[in-house]
């Protein structure tokens, strides 16, 4: 009886630090910066699903605004182009 016991104990164990090993990689994209290029040239309105906003902090010096498009893509937008500028006031006023 100890012996199975043991079995179903060390089996638990080594699930939930499998499951914490999976939790941390899925962490492991939010510890650094997400956008590695950005794109100034101006996308309609209209074609934009959403838009998500990082301030800068220990993970990424910079601030990054990621707007996902009506096709599924994702695209990372310059924050300093003035019509992206607007977007994050629009979003920042709602």
């Amino acid at each position: 009886m100890n012996g199975k016991l043991a079995a179903v104990l060390a089996l638990f164990l080594i699930s939930a630090a499998m499951s914490q090993g999976m939790t941390l990689a899925r962490m492991a994209p939010e510890l650094r910066c997400q956008c590695v290029a950005t794109h100034s040239k101006f996308i309609p309105p209209k074609s934009i699903q959403d838009v998500k906003l990082t301030q800068s902090g220990p993970h990424c010096k910079n601030v990054e605004v990621i707007a996902t498009l009506k096709d599924g893509r994702e695209v990372c937008l310059e924050p300093t182009a003035p019509w992206v500028q607007l977007i994050i006031k629009a979003i920042l006023a709602k």
